[in-house]
């Protein structure tokens, strides 16, 4: 069922809330990683406002949230210097946005559809646990990392764990305080119903408390006192005029240089590369599971590279964090992401002093809560779970994402992804097995997806195992793509090597482009030259099989459109199956059977009479069935209708509505007794169903042994050997068939009580 789109007054409250929430935590994300990049203070900023107003006016996500993103401030720092100037570098920001616009309009989002889940999940996982790492030290007040990098390494060698062992020599009482609390009430929160419920968000109540602890400390005095390096630092302005001040422009005097262009590529393909990754991400966290339009988010992002680098601002991308920040305060829709930017424009232009009064630690409990979220050992477990093709391009991406950076990581973990994909394909370009058709064994290739080069050798192993005089056949249905270097192999065994071995070879599915015609050579149907051949143990052997087939999944590959013109001047059928109507006892689907292979007759209960003989005599007397199958089944209405009403004074049209009723109801009770069926009725009802299942298989046996005594021509083809009549009991829960032995259609005498 669609999704319903929800009225504004339902999630206006939440898009708001959430937008605060996600304003909190992504305004010192975006000091930090300007700080990072070697940019002024205030060009993170802008670009949270533009990504938040700007992209998220023109997204098409519903819960992604743009703005300057951690992995590329490496790519940031190094073109600042390389281009020599920040307004230089802005101008590579303007012409990335341009390129950026370019991909949307080609559909470019496409490629997001080839990223490994498992690549996806690890990228996930990374972040989640790097946040958790990079904000525990600000948790105990160790805030030498104020700005939340996400990268692992620092520029100076040491590492996240370095800075988790200086916690051990620089904890503040105050800041550790208020970090604990805010982690406990954010926990307490997010498990309590009344509180989950409740429109007020937990991450603005623990922003509010933090303040206000905060505050109560500075009366205490050392050390409980929190001073400006444990609190949010925004660059303040006196007013919005002041704000404009601050503001840089592209230096368009440097437009002819080659290594802007060079920038601006290297950019608009960094950017675009991780927004798409990310918005793949943001959509599996979505609890509503919505799909973003990548070509789109890459036309917004483009807009909005534009717009930043002609004010000053950073580069923008689709950001995890704030993604997933966003999502767990219960967002909406975009709307909340917009929200989130204009708090950052009016805030960080007329409220700078109040947004430094908010302490590092209560917003490291909100991403280090988050940070769990996404690395839930649930994931972990699935992963593994999912086997090595998956579980180690998870664990190499999270790995190489910490030990490295986000767009790095993720490289590696697609390039480890396409190793195992390249390995399968070399092992297993196809699948292989030997179908039991009716005119022998044949040979099943099914073709991969894609088919490269790298298949030609296992491929050329597997035609060289066909053996002399068999069948085999190319099935290229499930194929998208097939090299031209594996077209020439199939051609050449098809018009050389096939011929001089004997072998038939058929074709199924391959396109028109590859100039390979479908063609089948085997024989898949009953033809008068088998039936002929077959005896009445082959046949019952053939169903056999054909039921195991259907069992476990393994059906044989039919043409049969082929079968119905091959069928349509005559009929050779090996078996008259007599069954139920029951809906789930098809004998065509049960066998595994095509057009043209048995009589079927059905009628409720499966029971005889003398039109049901005349068709039975004619499929055997005359068009050369060779076995006649009773098959019954298992919770057969019309048995449980003859036992219920069985000793009842009322007629079954009386009960039912249904005038005729009474001839099945009435033949199918010769196979009970009065005294049997009214003592099922007070039996418990899987011991009552039994006795049911229990009669339904007697009324086969009565069904065999009553075909042979009312008619003679039937009992005299059994004891020429002509054809044999066999009973079945078809299992409607595990689809598994009984077939009764010889001796139950012999000695028929009445239930007991």
């Amino acid at each position: 069922m669609p999704l319903t789109k929800k009225p504004l007054s339902q999630t206006l409250p939440r898009d708001v809330s959430a937008g605060i929430v996600v304003f909190l935590v992504a305004l010192p994300l975006c000091l930090g990683v300007a700080l990072a990049s070697g940019a002024p203070l205030l060009s993170g900023v802008l670009a949270g406002i533009v990504g938040g107003i700007l992209v998220g006016v023109l997204s098409g996500s519903h819960t992604s949230v743009s703005g300057p993103a951690a992995g590329l401030t490496a790519v940031v720092a190094a073109q600042i210097v390389s281009l020599g100037s920040f307004q230089t570098f802005l101008l590579a920001v303007v012409l990335a946005g341009l390129l950026q616009i370019g991909l949307g309009l080609v559909r470019a989002g496409f490629i997001a559809s080839f990223f490994p889940s498992s690549v996806i999940k690890g990228l996930l996982a990374a972040v989640g646990l790097i946040l958790i790492l990079k904000q525990i030290p600000h948790i105990f007040g160790h805030d030498a990392d104020p700005e939340g990098d996400l990268a692992f390494l620092q520029p100076d060698h040491e590492n996240t764990f370095t800075e988790l062992l200086r916690i051990l020599g620089d904890v503040h009482p105050g800041a550790a305080v208020i970090g604990f609390l805010s982690l406990a009430i954010l926990i307490v929160w997010d498990r309590w119903k009344p509180l989950q419920k409740s429109l007020l968000p937990a991450p603005l109540v623990v922003v509010l408390i933090g303040v206000g602890l905060s505050q109560l400390f500075r009366q205490f005095g050392s050390p409980w006192a929190i001073g400006n390096s444990h609190l949010v630092q925004v660059p303040i302005t006196e007013s919005f005029s002041g704000l404009f001040g601050y503001l840089q422009t592209p230096d368009f005097s440097q437009w002819a240089n080659p290594a802007v262009y060079v920038a601006a590529l290297t950019i608009a393909a960094f950017a675009s590369l991780e927004t798409l990754l990310n918005l793949e991400a943001v959509d599996k966290l979505d609890p509503r599971q919505r799909t973003s339009p990548p070509s789109r988010e890459l036309l917004a992002q483009g807009f909005g590279n534009i717009a930043t680098g002609l004010i000053g601002g950073l580069p923008v991308t689709s950001v995890v964090i704030r993604s997933s920040v966003n999502i767990n305060a219960d967002a909406q829709t975009k709307l909340s992401a917009v929200i989130h930017g204009v708090l950052m424009l009016v805030c960080v232009g007329l409220l700078p002093m109040w947004l430094n009064l908010i302490p590092l630690s209560c917003l490291a409990a909100i991403l280090l809560i988050t940070g769990a979220k996404l690395v839930s050992p649930a994931l972990v477990k699935q992963m593994w779970n999912d086997g090595r093709y998956q579980f180690i391009p998870f664990a190499v991406t999270v790995v190489a994402i910490i030990l490295s950076d986000l767009l790095i990581g993720i490289l590696v973990g697609l390039a480890v992804s396409l190793v195992f994909i390249l390995n399968s394909n070399m092992r297993r370009p196809i699948r292989r097995s030997v179908e039991k058709h009716l005119g022998g064994d044949v040979l099943h290739i099914e073709l991969a997806n894609q088919v490269s080069f790298l298949n030609r050798a296992a491929l050329a192993k597997v035609l060289d195992e066909v053996p002399r005089g068999g069948h085999l056949l190319l099935d290229a249905q499930k194929t998208d793509y097939i090299d031209p270097d594996i077209l020439d192999l199939i051609r050449e065994f098809k018009e050389q090597t096939a011929p001089a071995r004997g072998v038939e070879v058929s074709l199924l599915g391959f396109r028109s482009k590859y100039l390979l015609e479908d063609q089948t050579q085997y024989v898949d149907y009953a033809t008068r030259e088998l039936q002929s051949t077959l005896t009445p143990q082959h046949v019952l052997q053939i169903l056999k099989d054909g039921h195991e087939r259907f069992r476990t999944g393994q059906r044989l590959t039919r043409d049969l459109s082929r079968q119905v013109s091959a069928t349509a001047d005559g009929q050779f059928p090996l078996a008259v199956v007599l069954s139920c109507i029951d809906s789930r006892t098809p004998a065509e689907l049960i066998f595994d059977l095509g057009v043209g292979d048995i009589f079927s007759v059905r009628i409720a209960g499966n029971i005889t009479s003398r039109k049901v003989l005349a068709s039975v005599e004619y499929g055997c007397a005359v068009a050369g069935a060779k076995l006649i199958l009773v098959m019954g089944h298992t919770r057969c209405g019309a048995v449980t209708a003859a036992v219920s009403l069985i000793g009842d004074a009322r007629t079954p049209a009386e009960v039912t509505g249904c005038q005729h009723l009474d001839y099945l109801v009435s033949d199918i009770q010769q196979s009970t007794t009065v005294t049997a069926s009214q003592a099922s009725k007070h039996l418990p009802p899987a011991e009552k169903q039994a006795f049911v299942d229990a009669v339904a298989r007697r009324n086969v046996a009565r069904v065999v042994a009553e075909m042979r005594s009312q008619s003679q021509t039937l009992d005299r083809l059994v004891r020429e050997g002509r054809i044999a009549i066999v009973g079945a009991m078809y299992d409607v829960f595990s689809g598994q068939i009984d077939f009764l032995p010889d001796d139950s259609v012999v000695r028929l005498q009445p239930m007991e009580g």
